[in-house]
């Protein structure tokens, strides 16, 4: 007697599966997004199905040659860089980002680039019709008459078409929420689909040596959509950042399993699609005014790449009874908060009565704690009305008792920005036994900041020229 399909509930954020519906999920903690669905029972499903033995697997030692991966260059030198030097054959990415960033433009202005090498490139769009992707290709002037277009959803459709096809080198699918598959019941976009058709999309990719690139909706908190088990399922994990108003687009590793993560490459955004930023210190600081009171110069580290970006801080008396603003642009919120209790409590700057306004000019979130004395700079500076040099740069991170810590790599740091023309630098002094000293360009000057208090003394006595 057949088995009657059984239901489930499951978030569409988590994936978490819970036996009845309810409006708030208890794993991941979002609202309204349980959804229920049909499972089909298996033909040898049940406590009492013959199962196979399993066969002995076969161990190896750790020692042993193995050559790196090969690589494929897309020619966008950004992209390259971010996947660690070009796509793996067989290897899955995912591609995410927020709707009208440039994802779909990226990705086929890098087919088309792989294409015009001879490569056989597929791309395959469930939210476009083919007319659509070639007028964008028309649009943005380029040319692969070798790139192979399609227009589909059914993922065995899809699987008999890849199956058919030899010496694939790229498949791109635009994108995974759009997937289908007739076995599962459920709508496309739920976490069953999605998980199902990436399933096996990746196992095609895998057995037919072929690099697949998936693009991946996000939601309105910047994450992927769908399972976080999709993240897990691929090789690499990139998401496509910045603001549609703004020039700038940045592309961000997450996960490489055959690079380093936290890798940046820099866009622009032009009517003839994004185009590469080699240097992006040089651009995000063009429009850079020196002697502006509330700006500081962050030199900084994205991966293996040092960027020189601009913070900006506005400082307003309160208005109304309410709690003070902290609006917060390109950086984190509860970092700032901290900051400003360390500048009250350790070194005397009141600004509990003070609307406080951070932005990181360029569009480029920066994650690390590298930036506390840029923009502690720039805060002391909006508060005394001094203006930093405009031939200064800053980086340390600052502790809860106003300490300034050391940080990564700062010989690159300090050539960044030799490169550009600075000539002061402020950095953590060395305390820890062992600390090497940064070996300074000519004609870059270095002084040492110890504690915040000392950094503030720089302002308050007008001495930011001054050696420490």
């Amino acid at each position: 007697m057949a088995r009657r399909p059984a239901n489930r509930f499951v978030c569409q954020s988590c994936g978490a599966v819970f036996p009845k519906w309810s409006g708030r999920c208890d794993a991941c903690g979002a609202w309204n997004s349980i959804v229920e669905e049909s499972v089909e029972p298996t033909a040898t499903g049940g406590t009492n199905a013959r199962r196979r033995s399993g066969a002995r697997i076969n161990l190896v030692g750790l020692a042993g040659d193995t050559p790196p991966p090969p690589r494929i260059e897309t020619r966008i030198s950004e992209l390259d860089r971010v996947l660690g030097g070009g796509l793996v054959p067989a290897s899955v990415v995912l591609v995410g980002g927020d709707p009208g960033i440039g994802k779909s433009t990226l990705l086929l202005q890098g087919a088309c680039a792989l294409a015009r090498l001879g490569r056989k490139v597929m791309y395959i769009s469930g939210e476009e019709a083919v007319d659509q992707i070639r007028l964008r290709a028309r649009r943005l002037g380029l040319e692969a008459p070798t790139l192979e277009l399609a227009a589909a959803i059914n993922v065995a459709d899809i699987a008999a078409t890849l199956e058919a096809e030899s010496d694939l080198a790229m498949v791109v699918i635009d994108s995974i929420q759009t997937m289908w598959m007739e076995t599962v019941e459920s709508a496309p976009g739920t976490v069953s689909q999605v998980r199902s058709s990436a399933f096996e999309l990746i196992r095609l990719a895998k057995q037919r040596g072929f690099s697949l690139i998936l693009v991946g909706h996000v939601t309105k908190e910047g994450a992927l959509a769908g399972p976080r088990v999709l993240e897990h399922m691929v090789d690499a994990v990139l998401y496509f950042e910045g603001d549609r108003g703004h020039q700038f687009r940045i592309l961000r590793a997450a996960k490489n399993r055959f690079g380093a993560t936290d890798e940046i490459g820099v866009f622009a955004m032009t009517d003839q699609g994004l185009e590469e930023v080699p240097n992006p210190s040089a651009l995000f600081l063009a429009e850079r005014r020196g002697h502006i009171a509330g700006s500081a110069v962050f030199a900084g580290m994205e991966g293996t790449r040092p960027v020189l970006l601009e913070v900006q801080a506005l400082l307003s008396p309160k208005g109304g009874d309410g709690a003070p603003r902290r609006a917060v642009v390109g950086w984190d919120t509860g970092r700032l908060n901290m900051l400003l209790a360390v500048l009250e409590a350790r070194c005397g700057i009141k600004l509990n009565a003070m609307d406080v306004h951070l932005n990181v000019a360029g569009g480029l979130r920066v994650m690390e704690p590298a930036a506390d004395m840029a923009v502690a700079a720039a805060l002391v500076s909006a508060a005394t009305g001094h203006p930093t040099s405009a031939g200064s740069v800053y980086f340390g991170e600052v502790g809860l008792s106003g300490e300034v810590r050391q940080v990564s790599q700062p010989d690159t740091r300090l050539k960044e920005a030799h490169k550009l023309g600075f000539e002061h630098a402020y950095l953590p002094r060395r305390i820890a036994r062992g600390n090497r000293r940064p070996t300074a360009p000519d004609g870059l000057g270095l002084h040492e900041i110890g504690h915040l208090g000392d950094l503030v003394s720089l302002f308050t006595q007008g001495m930011e020229e001054a050696p420490a």
